[in-house]
């Protein structure tokens, strides 16, 4: 800003403004000061009093903005020093709402340089608390001369004394003024992002009342001032070209966070006809589920579960107490190699109005959650960094190669799949991020392929702990049939013909597939608008399906289904409202929810041996019929331990044989795998004892 610019004309037009529309809020913030040290303007009243002084402010905001302040102050300097006498009134004016020109992070450049720009991005770093020297108090060391000097971000230190004219000046720290500052990073919204682009970040700076607002993990309206930063002093050879490469940062004028999923997924008046218009089509469940991954041929039940995924449950409730309740849904993809689960979870993150892509292989547990950084910018202290849940709260993370991921960064899964949130206790930083994330995995069997002789939830390699919240897992099962691999390699070979030809495969269905773009307008729209309740009607049907697989297991002795269950056919039966744009659940989301969890319980959760729905091969990684056999040889093996003192294997195995527990070689197996787990210990060949024998 040129020094000789006279502010005195804008200071008066501010004066004219604040008086004409803002007396009330100036009223309120003299009497909140200073709690409330900031007067929020909104661009678009000032726009509306006087277009060429709103103009003036995104041009040059150097010039208008300690005008605008300036005008705050001399107009209610009286008032102030009349109700506070002795108080200084240094208050903020900060403007928000710029009109939204689509600026995105990554297109922030040269000619925005020192203008008021606004962008939207998603916080991934806090720095601490710094402080900045407002008014600098410097006193002469030969003659005790003081000088006051006010520090703008044009300012240089004083370096002679004005009265004795020697280089003696020490900064007086406990008479000069210091105001809070903070330094944070943000990142571009994947919703914004098109066409596989990195993510853009730019730093941001706070300043006194501003600091400590936002947390990592949180979608911001940042409204600033775009400013260079001078380049490092560089080394060696490159020394000459470092110093003509500048940082860019923005000054922050105010942060607004937005709640709203999908906060960039704006619908127009065409887009939300066409989307009313499907909601009220009979086949809208079947047009959805034919728009998911329509190059994959088959596996209906999982294009189904994964529409239903798009749209979640209702948001914002909450249990007795204040405890939120989940309301994204997790899916779980188990397959043989080839059965194009990879393919699956990038057709999501493609559709999902947000989404990120991780995979297992590459993948940490600080990727993942949280990272702590050195601050470079700041005091070379401590940073937490978002990791790719926290950023992608709101939508929908694919971790591919999920059996991949090692169990230390695994662990961090579980508090995110349940309560949502990422604690975090690193570098002497404690902090918890939000991280409302649906999780769509795929993983593969511990073997490669499953065994067709092995129930299919006792072949992942992941924690029963993990797996438990899920509320849906599909195996996916390479079966040789020659009907079904004639017709998926009919249409493989047609999507390959079509696709060079340059034209689109026509669907299978004779459903209708819903336009790629159109989808995720759909999808938004869902999101941000619709929050089911469950119908009296479809609260009985669950309760009954509940009640009835309850009763059943307690009859033939096993845990079919569990409270969590519950929990999962209500946010799916809820998000089967949503597809139809409904705010009422009915029996038939209720049913469709009861036939996907059927299913799910049919092909993981049924053991071969008895024929029996039990919960528990997912809750403890063993059928109840296993564990009731597992105990059983531990209780002859301490009968025999109690009279003989020592347990001869061959002799456990014949009783437990004649006790008919199970066939011999399956006995084996198990007392080989007691031995394997600690339970036994070996004495000699052919003996053992109980570890830990209580009495």
């Amino acid at each position: 800003m040129p020094s000789d610019v006279d502010i005195a004309p804008y200071i008066e037009k501010f004066e004219d403004f604040y008086s004409a529309a803002l007396a009330e809020k100036i009223d309120r913030l003299l009497s909140e000061y200073p709690s409330t040290k900031s007067l929020l303007v909104d661009y678009e009243e000032l726009e509306r009093y006087d277009r060429n002084l709103a103009d003036l402010l995104v041009k040059q905001p150097d010039l208008l903005l300690p005008a605008a302040e300036t005008a705050l102050i001399r107009s209610q300097e009286m008032s102030f020093k009349t109700a506070h006498p002795g108080s200084e009134f240094e208050p903020h004016v900060r403007f928000f709402n710029l009109p939204d020109s689509g600026l995105l992070i990554q297109d922030i450049s040269a000619r925005n340089i020192r203008e008021l720009i606004s962008v939207k991005g998603v916080v991934t770093k806090r720095g601490p608390i710094l402080h900045k020297v407002r008014v600098a108090v410097y006193k002469c060391q030969m003659c005790d001369a003081k000088m006051k000097v006010p520090m703008t971000k044009n300012t240089q230190a004083p370096q002679v004394c004005s009265e004795c004219k020697r280089r003696s000046l020490k900064l007086e720290e406990e008479d000069s003024y210091f105001v809070d500052v903070q330094y944070s990073e943000a990142q571009e919204l994947l919703e914004r992002l098109k066409g596989g682009a990195p993510a853009a970040t730019i730093d941001l700076w706070f300043e006194d009342d501003q600091v400590n607002r936002i947390s990592p993990g949180e979608t911001i309206i940042i409204t600033g001032v775009m400013r260079l930063r001078p380049p490092r002093k560089g080394k060696g050879a490159r020394e000459s070209e470092s110093a003509q490469i500048y940082s860019r940062y923005i000054d922050v004028l105010y942060a607004k966070k937005t709640k709203r999923d999908f906060e960039e997924i704006e619908t127009t008046k065409d887009d939300e006809r066409q989307i009313l218009e499907l909601s009220k089509l009979p086949d809208i469940y079947d047009r959805m589920r034919e728009s998911i991954a329509p190059g994959i041929y088959g596996h209906e039940e999982v294009k189904e579960a994964l529409s239903l995924q798009l749209f979640g449950g209702t948001k914002d409730k909450f249990m007795p107490g204040g405890a939120p309740i989940r309301d994204d849904i997790h899916v779980l993809l188990i397959g043989d190699p080839g059965s194009a689960k990879t393919r699956f979870l990038q057709y999501v993150r493609d559709m999902a109005p947000k989404g990120i892509f991780v995979s297992g292989k590459s993948v940490t547990g600080v990727g993942l959650t949280a990272s702590a950084e050195k601050d470079e910018l700041g005091d070379g202290g401590w940073t937490l960094k978002a990791g790719a849940l926290v950023i992608a709260s709101g939508g929908i993370a694919c971790v591919d190669e999920f059996d991949k991921i090692d169990d230390t960064e695994r662990a961090a899964m579980h508090e995110v799949m349940e309560s949502q949130t990422v604690s975090v206790a690193k570098a002497g930083i404690v902090a918890q991020f939000k991280a409302k994330t649906s999780i769509l995995a795929a993983a593969n069997p511990k073997f490669g392929r499953f065994d067709p002789n092995k129930l299919p939830g006792l072949q992942f390699d992941i924690p029963p702990t993990i797996l438990s919240r899920f509320d849906l897992i599909f195996p996916i099962i390479d079966v040789l049939d020659e009907a079904k691999d004639s017709a998926l390699a009919t249409h493989l070979l047609r999507v390959h013909r079509d696709s060079a030809e340059g034209v689109e495969t026509p669907a299978d269905s004779k459903h209708p597939r819903i336009e790629p773009h159109l989808l995720r307008q759909y999808v938004a729209y869902a999101r941000q608008r619709i929050k089911p309740v469950l119908s009296d009607e479809a609260i009985t049907r669950i309760r009954n399906f509940y009640v009835e697989l309850r009763k059943m297991g307690k009859a033939e002795g096993s845990v079919p289904i569990t409270p969590r269950q519950i929990e999962g056919l209500v946010r799916l039966s809820e998000s089967s409202a949503k597809i139809r744009l409904s705010n009422t659940v009915e029996i038939t989301d209720a049913d469709r929810a009861i036939r996907l969890i059927t299913y799910v319980l049919d092909k993981v959760s049924r053991d071969r041996e008895t024929g029996k729905l039990d919960i528990d091969i997912i809750a403890t990684g063993k059928p109840k019929s296993q564990m009731d056999k597992i105990q059983s040889i531990l209780t002859l093996a301490q009968k025999i331990q109690t009279q003989l003192g020592i347990i001869e294997i061959n002799r456990l195995i014949a009783q437990a044989v004649d006790e008919h527990v199970a066939d011999e070689q399956t006995v084996r197996r198990m007392v080989d795998d007691l031995v394997y787990k600690g339970e036994f210990y070996k004495i000699k060949p052919g003996f053992v004892k109980i570890v830990n024998q209580v009495g």
